[in-house]
């Protein structure tokens, strides 16, 4: 599993954090005091179905699927998560709800975790955070609307061309059930799709 310590793995999270906005030291103190780095193994379940999600994750190594199941008790990859974005159930960790999806581990992964409790402290007392915070909640609905525009107005090729384009590793590190489940196609047509390329 990748070797990351806490304060690599506090650099990196504020790198992103202040390229979004200037943190005080206070902030950056509170983050760090804060937060602790978890390691997950490849098929861990950071978050199971029916859990409440308690945390939300930034991941440092790894590869990250969400995934809830149909009527027909099918699984269903929602997300496809890598270094740098946050894997959360929005729903669950937002109301403290139990989750209808869950959060596994595609590959060992190594994430700074931030607990409800504590990003809700740091909104309270950090007025600067809450503007990051609203920042990432922004892009998260801005990529999920975008995701449900493709599979309503794309060809299937068309999403396929536009998903390696936005992370052109992803087929080298995820099972391709996985990326066509993602895709909202068949294995099988994903195949297809491939072998015309």
């Amino acid at each position: 599993m990748t070797k990351i310590d806490l304060n690599e793995a506090h650099a990196q999270v504020m790198q992103v954090f202040n390229s979004i906005y200037p943190m005080s030291e206070a902030l950056e103190k509170s983050i760090r005091e804060h937060s602790k780095i978890t390691r997950f193994n490849k098929k861990a379940h950071l978050l199971k179905l029916n859990e409440i999600n308690r945390s939300i994750y930034f991941i440092l190594a790894g590869c990250i699927r969400t995934y809830y199941l149909n009527e027909e008790g099918e699984e269903h990859t929602s997300w496809l998560l890598t270094e740098g974005e946050l894997a959360i159930s929005v729903y669950s960790f937002y109301s403290q709800k139990k989750s209808f999806e869950a959060i596994e581990a595609l590959e060992d992964c190594v994430t700074l975790e931030l607990s409800y409790e504590t990003l809700t402290h740091l909104y309270k007392s950090h007025l600067e955070f809450n503007y990051i915070g609203r920042f990432l909640t922004e892009q998260y609905y801005i990529q999920s609307e975008s995701k449900a525009n493709a599979l309503r107005m794309l060809s299937a090729k068309e999403r396929y061309h536009e998903l390696i384009l936005k992370k052109p590793q992803i087929l080298r590190r995820i099972p391709l059930g996985y990326i066509a489940s993602y895709l909202g196609i068949t294995q099988s047509t994903l195949s297809r799709i491939r072998a015309k390329i």
